[in-house]
């Protein structure tokens, strides 16, 4: 391994998501994707030569490379503290799709050995590293709607099952809507308002099966084995507070997150997403919109900015420490919702400063 110039990076997992990954791993000078691994050598394969990666194989192959310093895991969540762990021991720095992991005690484990081994490990989501998010943050910051109150935010839609070939493992223990986009939605309200304090939700299942729609599988019916519906009450430790509903059981379709400040309201877009123009709502009817430009940033620059991080011996800004923090919550609403009463969070963070201005990850900076 080499403390200069681009990061070597390794993915595991070629399934849906690494194509975009990929594309745009690839194209960032800072990074020198060599390798794809996955349980499927053929797919591994494919995904290699469609993106110019000169190895491809196993896990174990991948880890044989000692140019790669930096594992990016995208395999399906049940197995990201397995590969995170292995990532860490081979000597790897490691970033990993969201949820950190499914259980609160895999989350704390990884974020115990990075510490022990004296690795970075990042975790997604990185949409708040995006322009829409970091305009909201740098406008929140500077009191552009007064001393933030509260936050409500909303996910709804009809379910994944309708879109998604083979959408099982999305209904799946450490799935559902909380794990599977609550990340986003708490990952933004964390980074506008600071760590979540306490919860208090409740949570239910519409059906026991549900039918497959689309792809091979269509026709098809599987187990739903978490909550589909879920609403809770995030307290923070800065005193704010923020309503949060999360549903795979609604005829809406709806992204909304807004901070309320003592000036006025602040509509941000949607939090899966990178770009969007701000909306604030002033007391009195005025509204006024905050166009942002359309930088390049997309699914990725989480995993840029932790290799800077690892050149320049800094946190990275989407870090475990953050990961962990949001799958407390995570966990912790389930466990309000089981038991029917508030759940302390025991875990915190730091909340990461913004980008830098003029933040290129299309610049090397690295070399």
């Amino acid at each position: 391994m080499t403390p200069l110039g681009p990061v070597g990076v390794g993915v595991v997992g070629a399934g849906n998501i690494s194509t975009q990954y990929l594309q745009n791993l690839t194209s960032f000078p800072d990074l020198d994707v060599r390798f794809v691994a996955d349980v499927d050598p053929e797919r591994a394969r494919a995904q290699a030569q469609a993106f110019g990666v000169p190895g491809c194989g196993s896990f174990a192959e991948l880890l044989a490379d000692d140019a790669i310093e930096l594992v990016v895991n995208l395999t399906p969540p049940a197995t990201h503290a397995e590969v995170v762990l292995a990532a860490l021991d081979a000597g790897r720095h490691a970033w990993t799709e969201k949820p950190l992991a499914v259980r609160r005690e895999d989350g704390a484990a990884i974020v115990a050995r990075a510490r022990a081994t004296g690795r970075q490990v990042g975790c997604a989501p990185d949409t708040f590293l995006g322009p829409a998010l970091q305009a909201a943050r740098r406008l929140v910051d500077a009191g552009g709607i007064g001393r933030p109150l509260g936050a409500l935010s909303v996910f709804q839609n009809g379910g994944p099952e309708r879109w998604h070939p083979n959408p099982a493992f999305l209904f799946a223990v450490g799935a559902g809507p909380v794990f599977d986009l609550g990340p986003y939605y708490l990952t933004a309200l964390v980074q506008l308002l600071g760590p979540v304090a306490r919860v208090t939700a409740t949570a239910t299942r519409s059906q026991a099966e549900r039918l497959v729609h689309q792809g091979p599988l269509a026709g098809t019916t599987f187990p739903v084995e978490t909550p589909t519906h879920v609403q809770a009450l995030l307290e923070f430790r800065g005193g704010t507070s923020a309503g949060a509903v999360f549903s795979f059981d609604s005829g809406l379709h709806r992204n909304q997150l807004e901070i309320t400040g003592a000036e006025a309201v602040l509509e941000v877009p949607d939090p899966n997403q990178f770009t969007g123009d701000l909306r604030i709502h002033r007391v009195g009817g005025t509204m006024e919109t905050v166009e942002v430009p359309p930088e390049q940033a997309t699914r990725g620059i989480g995993v840029l900015d932790l290799a800077r991080a690892i050149r320049e011996g800094r946190p990275p800004r989407a870090s475990a420490q953050l990961g962990f923090h949001v799958l407390d919550v995570m966990t912790s609403i389930l466990e309000s919702a089981d038991s029917g009463a508030p759940v302390e969070i025991a875990s915190s963070c730091d909340v990461p400063p913004p980008l830098e201005a003029g933040w290129d990850p299309k610049a090397a900076t690295l070399a």
